[in-house]
């Protein structure tokens, strides 16, 4: 969630040179950015794994001598080098993680509950007290284009008058996860539209091979896991009309290149601040029930015990949001 607000920061300040510093799984996310924006990436799991290892980290990047520090995620990692790097003289500005308007969320009323400010502007905060106010405009990390679908022709093919759709079903946990056997019906009604092409995100084998099914079962379904990595995977998502996801990392993604979403909440609700990227609350699918939001991560078990949430959202409509957004 932070490459919109870091994208448009680096074209409004074409002449301050940005460091990027995030896990080196995130690189691709920042390939595309502007010529005065570097990524630094961080080992977490060796070399800058443990105090010992943030300790390196912090010594590789004071060479910086970074005039500015900004910590856009306020983790126990990020507090000991801006603590560090604000000791060597850097001036910092910590993200404000909202956690008290956060737990209100939870426990208010259902007819009380109002959106508390989203994780984008709560960036936006933070460079604007550092002295770098920010214009959020950024549309896609392809700008006004698409990626280039050459680079992955040989597995997706080539994108004619079909209307291409994208379904990422899983999630980090069971609350934000609609149940599998309803999603299968969603693909199975899907897979019967005439001239559309059905893409399948996932990863890890448990989900390689429930996709794989899916694959098997219905035409024309394909599965992309384990064919892609992450910046062929956003070229692909660029060119989907409308992807289908969970409160999930395959939301944020299709966000950042300008594609449609139509996401599914169950624990979780979009007025916890994060929605993705410009996407539109009346694409999120969602039952009102008194239990909800029972988190803002999603990771707490249903204290109903059934996850009404997500089990009474019907498969047909899922299916009526995706064929509206693609007619």
């Amino acid at each position: 969630m932070t490459v919109p607000i870091v994208h448009s920061l680096a074209l409004q300040y074409p002449l301050d040179e940005i460091v990027m510093l995030s896990k080196e799984s995130m690189r691709p996310l920042f390939a595309e950015m502007p010529t005065n924006v570097t990524f630094f990436g961080a080992d977490v799991k060796n070399k800058h794994k443990g105090i010992g290892g943030l300790s390196t980290l912090y010594g590789e990047l004071k060479q910086y001598n970074f005039d500015y520090v900004a910590d856009l995620h306020n983790v126990l990692r990020s507090k000991y080098l801006t603590l560090r790097l604000r000791m060597a003289g850097s001036e910092v500005v910590t993200l404000q993680k909202g956690r008290k308007e956060k737990k209100k969320l939870i426990k208010a009323d259902l007819e009380e509950i109002s959106a508390v400010k989203s994780s984008f502007a709560r960036s936006l905060e933070v460079f604007k007290l550092l002295g770098f106010p920010v214009q959020a405009n950024f549309v896609s990390i392809y700008g006004d284009q698409k990626g280039d679908l050459s680079l992955i022709r040989s597995i997706v093919g080539e994108k004619k008058t079909e209307k291409w759709v994208g379904i990422a079903p899983f999630a980090a946990h069971k609350g934000k996860i609609y149940p599998i056997e309803l999603m299968e019906k969603v693909v199975a009604e899907l897979s019967l539209r005439e001239n559309t092409r059905i893409f399948l995100f996932g990863g890890g084998a448990k989900e390689k091979k429930i996709l794989a099914r899916w694959e098997q079962k219905y035409k024309p379904v394909e599965s992309v896991v384990g064919k892609l990595q992450m910046n062929t995977e956003l070229i692909l998502m660029s060119h989907i009309d409308v992807m289908l996801t969970m409160d999930s990392a395959n939301m944020h993604l299709a966000s950042l290149v300008n594609t449609s979403v139509v996401s599914i909440w169950g624990a979780t609700h979009p007025y916890g601040g994060f929605l993705g990227w410009k996407q539109l609350p009346t694409n999120a699918i969602q039952v009102d029930l008194s239990c909800r939001p029972c988190s803002i991560y999603g990771n707490k078990p249903c204290k109903r015990g059934d996850y009404a949430c997500l089990t009474s959202i019907a498969p047909t409509t899922v299916v009526h949001k995706i064929e509206t957004l693609i007619n």
